[in-house]
């Protein structure tokens, strides 16, 4: 039997789901819709065995079997060749619903209630009795429970494939009704194709019959990377032994990848209702198992507020032996908490006796360079690059998703890298593969086809540096270079803080001296520290007060008109009249009387500390990004905790800083010198940048040469109005 184009069907679930329209709102359509879409898929499955079901029901109940053995003998009825129980117990079907128009809720009630337990957990997670009800009140449910017992869903006319078509096709729709933000998206199915190609590639070990391979998507959603996955492994070993593995915080995706699951004859309780980041809300649900192949679309520019102070526990309590041990990334976007996670669920590598992982990632531009050196992001891509994991980076075209418009990058990261490819880090760019939809959906305007997947899977393949791949821009065809191979070191940095020398000069002038009364060691003096005694308190104020007076006062002795440009000098004739006053000045006050009577000169001279070394001036305080030596080896000798001790770093770097220094710095500014104590370690990954190709304007003339021709039609069209 043909099977049904999935884009006719979702079209036609689209037209029932329109006749919800009054009692719900169109962002509410999908309530109904999903659960129903899965319930008739149920149904289709089951049919053809009801009645054998229920002759053995009979039978199994006479003979006084226990629940757990009578379970196992309808599913046994229902589908001779299942392994996961699914069978239906009550008398209904979708056809015989309709047989009583009046009764219909109740009895649709019981027909769900009739499912073997894990569609009923899966209704569950749908609330769909909720509404049952609503839709009995508004008059709804018999009409639409009838346009959907004309629709066949069996996977014989439906295929799991054109099935997952259909629930993205019909999920993009709710989420633009509904306004969903951009990390709440739904993974095109020709991206996930593209990801399976390139995980699966150089792995040729999948391809074996009889191997056994585990899957993982910690953000499964409706189970599109999984099943996806799968296909594309048995298309091309059918012998394979798969188990697929997932985890999802939203009930309704994972009600659909549970029934998704349950349909196939795969393990549906490997597929967990648990917020991955959150352990108070499942949080780790696999934990102490590692996976061998793991992807996701984890949701990017989404905050991870919710789950900070279990992520943040987890990460001070117990740092690399847990799964944030590197760091954490900002507030305003986890995706990079879902990447962590992922590695601690990888299978020790070959070098270590184990097998190894592969992971697939779809990013974002953040993850790439957001954060300074030795922020939480920084560390973390530290972390992958020197430990040799991060594989390849594969830039994607924009407009690719329903819900969002920007450029995404698919990360593959692994533990076995081929011997050819170690030490090695592979960019690829591929935003230029794509072409243009003949109708826009969402925000989704281009797509991959399959020659631009092979291409890019083949230069991944290749692993070629300055590969030189063919795509068609503006109807030409054109040939750039689309991949290129970089050393693991070269993504690093050393951040240098370069200080110069602070110069002040200083003036009893009327206008400093009175913001000496602004400053808070000057302002302190006239407060007192008790609370209780109000005599003592007074006497203390009062004290204060004539403090205050005798700086103002011996500050105003000095000649207003003299400018000093030697801090020491200074202070050593102000000190003198505040000991004949007798006032007794603090460190603290000290600092605020000498900043409040000083400006900034670049003719004076250079303020010293107790030791004779310059002090910096804050305010000329620069950072230098310097590139880490050719020569040097990773990992590099530094922690990543805040504040880790660098002395061993410096040491080993400190030449080439210098070099550098001497070369792009001191010729500019003599006085200046690096604070070896402040140099940190970063990590980005500028993948734009070594891919940007310039392309100059076009000339001047061509320009006005082609205004001066619209401004000629303009006026043709107005003179013809007129």
């Amino acid at each position: 039997m043909e099977n049904i184009k999935h884009q006719e069907l979702s079209d036609k679930i689209w037209a029932v789901a329109n006749k919800l329209r009054g009692p719900y709102r169109p962002p509410q359509y999908r309530r109904v819709m999903l659960p129903l879409i899965v319930l008739r898929r149920l149904d289709c499955v089951l049919e053809p065995t009801k009645d054998k079901v229920l002759d053995q029901l009979k039978l199994l109940k006479k003979k006084g079997l226990s629940s757990a053995a009578i379970e196992k003998a309808l599913a046994k009825v229902a589908s001779k060749d299942r392994d996961q129980p699914l069978y239906n117990i009550s008398p209904f079907t979708f056809s015989k619903l309709l047989g009583d128009p009046n009764g219909i809720a109740k009895n649709l009630t019981a027909y769900i209630k009739g499912f073997s337990p894990k569609v009923r957990e899966i209704f569950e997670k749908f609330e769909f009795d909720k509404e049952i009800e609503k839709l009995e009140e508004a008059n709804r449910l018999f009409e639409v429970i009838k346009e959907f017992a004309s629709i066949d869903l069996h996977p014989d006319r439906v295929p799991n494939l054109a099935m997952g078509y259909v629930f993205e096709n019909l999920i993009r729709r709710f989420n633009e009704q509904a306004n969903e933000e951009a990390g709440d998206h739904f993974t095109p199915r020709e991206v996930i194709r593209l990801m399976a190609h390139l995980i699966y590639t150089g792995d040729e070990d999948i391809y074996k019959p009889g191997i056994s391979r585990t899957i993982y998507d910690p953000a499964c959603g409706t189970g599109g990377m999984l099943s996806v996955s799968e296909e594309y492994i048995r298309e091309h070993n059918n012998k394979a032994h798969l188990t697929l593995y997932g985890q999802d915080y939203n009930p309704e995706s994972y009600a659909i990848c549970c029934s998704d699951m349950l349909i196939k004859d795969e393990p549906a309780d490997n597929i967990l209702p648990t917020d991955t980041l959150d352990q108070s809300k499942g949080g780790d649900g696999f934990a102490g198992k590692t996976f061998h192949y793991m992807l996701a679309n984890p949701p990017f520019g989404v905050e991870w507020k919710p789950q900070q102070k279990f992520i943040e526990k987890e990460h001070a309590d117990f740092g690399f032996d847990g799964r944030f041990g590197p760091g954490l990334p900002r507030i305003n976007d986890g995706a990079l908490l879902f990447l962590l996670h992922m590695l601690s669920k990888r299978k020790p590598s070959p070098d270590e006796g184990g097998e190894g992982s592969k992971i697939a990632i779809v990013f974002n531009g953040s993850p790439l360079f957001t954060g300074d050196a030795a922020s939480g992001e920084s560390n973390i891509r530290r972390w992958i690059i020197e430990n040799d994991w991060l594989d390849a980076i594969v830039a994607l075209p924009d407009q690719l998703f329903y819900n969002t418009g920007i450029y995404t990058y698919v990360w593959l990261v692994t533990n076995r890298k081929p011997k050819e490819r170690r030490g090695k880090v592979q960019l690829i760019d591929g935003t230029r593969h794509y072409k243009k939809m003949k109708k826009s959906l969402g925000n989704k305007r281009n797509e991959l086809s399959e020659d631009h997947i092979k291409e890019l899977t083949r230069l991944y393949a290749e692993g070629g540096h300055d590969a030189l791949s063919a795509f068609e821009s503006n109807g030409n065809e054109i040939e750039r270079i689309c991949s290129k191979v970089f050393d693991s070191r070269d993504f690093g940095y050393l951040k240098l803080t370069v200080e110069r020398p602070l110069r002040l000069n200083f003036q009893a002038s009327p206008e400093r001296i009175a913001r000496i009364q602004d400053a808070g060691a000057f302002l302190a003096l006239a407060e007192s520290k008790k609370r209780k005694d109000k005599s003592v308190v007074a006497k203390e104020m009062e004290a204060g007060r004539e403090t205050q007076s005798a700086i103002l006062a011996a500050a105003k002795s000095l000649d207003p008109k003299r400018i000093y440009k030697n801090r020491d000098k200074f202070w050593a004739g102000l000190e003198s009249v505040l000991e004949k006053a007798g006032v007794n000045v603090t460190a603290a006050l000290r600092k605020d009387v000498l900043s409040a009577l000083s400006e900034r000169d670049p003719t004076a001279d250079i303020c010293t500390d107790a030791n004779g070394n310059p002090e910096p001036d804050p305010e000329l305080r620069d950072t230098e990004s310097v590139p880490l030596p050719k020569a040097v080896t990773l990992p590099l000798p530094i922690g990543y905790e805040n504040k880790a001790d660098n002395t061993e770093l410096v040491g080993l770097v400190g030449d080439h800083c210098l070099a550098y220094f001497d070369k792009e710095v001191k010729p500019h500014w003599p006085d200046a010198w690096i604070d070896f104590s402040k140099t940190k370690i970063g990590y980005e990954i500028p993948i734009n940048r070594h891919f940007y190709v310039y392309e100059a304007p076009r000339p001047l003339a061509d320009i006005e040469r082609d205004i001066k021709k619209l401004e000629g039609e303009i006026l043709d069209m107005l003179k013809a109005v007129a």
